[in-house]
This record gives structure tokens, C-alpha cells and sequence, in this order.
């Protein structure tokens, strides 16, 4: 039976890791991203529109963009091109103020606004932007509090990583923190267990997942670092069947953290649930993968 009790003597270790959002602003693109961060009350100084473009979302989005007194702009395509920089921007832009990052205290302090134990998703220096994004995005879907990554050599918020998480961004607290070990040692010293996601560890059906809990996530093909890894308690892993030896990054993420909500959220309902087919948790691993695939 895990016993860690809570401390707060380091609590100002965790205060002090205030991450620090970006100077210069954001641009989001693509028609389900903008749509998410007008839904969310982002802060968007200027919305760009393709002209002749008479796509009904591309409507709904003015629409929306209008009720909120925003600036909107219709602009050519040639120009959405140049901002998207190669990304389908699918006629739409939002010039965005830069992003908010939050601390360590404001997730647990949003789980505890939901009556629930904190969850925490640790990314040890992924470096691809879709991975990054889909991983907050199952993060989301799975009921984490807040995902924390380092400041870096660690994909951030881009317009890529946007648009991989379509929308979880504007809901999902995201930490930027100094040094990831030092922030695995504060929250085992807040009653956190943290569980690695290792090839060698433990069936990951096997690990309890509930109570204040971080999992953390290691980088593509170099996985979870030593300094990380001695400060973990348990070690997670996904059998595999096939040729191959390893799930990519975010779809491993998903498949732990889909059980991390079976484990937490049993007995519970989702909006994601299927009447009298299928479970919450389910429905969701079927989401998820499918968005991974």
C-alpha cells in the first residue's frame, strides 16, 4: 500500500518554477484550432480570413469572432501561405497574444477546484511538435491537471503543436519548468508517486495510477532519462506483439494514460460514453488511438 504523506516545506521550490510564456505572440492556423481558442476566450488580436473563401465554418468562425469585438481581416491566399509557413492554414489564421504557461500549484490547484487527486503528465524533452500536441490533447481527453516540460531542447507551443492538440491546449495548464528532476523531487515532497514509461518496467495494468500521480513520458528513441528515471518510483510498460519493439511516443502516452483514467475514473461517466456499448474509458482509448493512428 503506497503511504506517502504530504509535505509542504517545498512548496516555494514549486512557486518558484513559474514558467515563462513566449515574448512574441502566436500564430494558429487551421479552422478546428482557431474555432477551440475563440470557444476557450483566448486573447486573439487579429483574426485573418481568405478572401472569397465561403466555407460555412469559415462563417461560424467570423461569426464568433465578431460577438467577441475582435479584428478581422480578409487577406489573399498567397499571404495565409507565407503566415502558415507550410502548414494547411484551410483559409484561416488567428495572431494570438503570446501563450499563458502556469506552474506545478495551478494544476493542483485546478484538480482540487474538481474534488479530485492531482494527475500530471511529464514530458522528458519530447522534440517533435505533433507529438508534443497529441500528447496534450490525450492528456486532456484522459483528465490530466497539467502536462510539465522543460524549457530546453523540448517542442513548446507552436503553431504545429496547436494544431495537434486541437483545441486541449486552451484547457490543459501547461508548465514550463528548469530542471525536470528537481521538479519530480518537489512533487514527491507534495505526496506525488511517479511512474516512468520504460520498455522494461513493470505490465503497466499493474501500476497503481491513482492518488496525486505523475507519469512521465521520455523523448523519442532515447526514452526516459537516467536523472529522470532515479526519480521514479515505479516503472510502466506496454506489451507489444509484433515485429517491431516500441509504440511512438504519443501513442504510448495515450495508451498509459487511458489506463490512468480507467483506474481513476472507475465507476464514473464521460461524455465520450456510448449508451449500453461501450465503457467511458472505452470510448475514450478509441478516440484517442484513432487520433494517434
Amino acid at each position: 500500500m503506497r503511504d506517502r504523506k504530504k509535505k509542504n516545506e517545498n512548496k516555494d521550490t514549486i512557486i518558484s518554477e513559474k514558467s515563462v510564456g513566449s515574448e512574441s505572440g502566436l500564430i494558429v492556423v487551421g479552422k478546428n484550432p482557431v474555432k477551440e481558442a475563440l470557444r476557450a476566450g483566448n486573447q486573439i488580436d487579429k483574426l485573418l480570413i481568405q478572401k472569397d473563401n465561403h466555407d460555412h465554418v469559415l462563417g461560424d468562425i467570423v461569426s464568433m469572432a465578431k460577438k467577441r469585438h475582435l479584428l478581422v481581416k480578409t487577406v489573399d491566399k498567397r499571404s495565409l501561405d507565407a503566415i502558415a509557413e507550410g502548414q494547411p492554414h484551410q483559409g484561416v489564421a488567428a495572431m494570438m497574444a503570446p501563450f499563458h504557461y502556469q506552474t506545478v500549484d495551478d494544476a493542483i490547484a485546478l484538480a482540487e477546484s474538481k474534488g479530485e487527486d492531482p494527475f500530471l503528465i511529464v514530458l522528458d524533452h519530447i522534440l517533435d511538435p505533433h507529438n508534443f500536441g497529441a500528447i496534450v490533447r490525450s492528456a486532456n481527453l484522459c483528465g490530466a491537471h497539467g502536462v510539465i516540460f522543460p524549457n530546453r531542447r523540448s517542442a513548446s507551443v507552436t503553431a504545429v503543436s496547436l494544431k495537434a492538440a486541437s483545441g486541449a491546449m486552451s484547457y490543459t495548464p501547461l508548465i514550463k519548468v528548469v530542471n525536470l528532476s528537481q521538479t519530480l523531487s518537489a512533487l514527491k515532497e507534495k505526496g506525488f508517486w511517479i511512474t516512468a514509461a520504460d520498455m522494461d518496467g513493470a505490465f503497466y495494468g499493474d501500476v497503481d495510477m491513482t492518488g496525486p500521480f505523475a507519469l512521465v513520458i521520455g523523448s523519442e528513441g532515447k526514452g526516459v532519462s537516467d536523472a529522470v528515471k532515479k526519480q521514479c518510483d515505479f516503472t510502466a510498460a506496454i506489451p507489444v506483439y509484433g515485429d517491431i519493439d516500441s509504440f511512438n511516443a504519443s501513442s504510448a502516452a495515450a495508451v498509459l494514460m487511458c489506463e490512468a483514467a480507467r483506474q481513476r475514473h472507475r465507476g464514473k461517466t464521460s461524455t465520450a460514453e456510448k449508451p449500453e456499448s461501450q465503457s467511458s474509458i472505452g470510448a475514450i482509448t478509441d478516440q484517442i488511438l484513432s487520433m494517434n493512428s
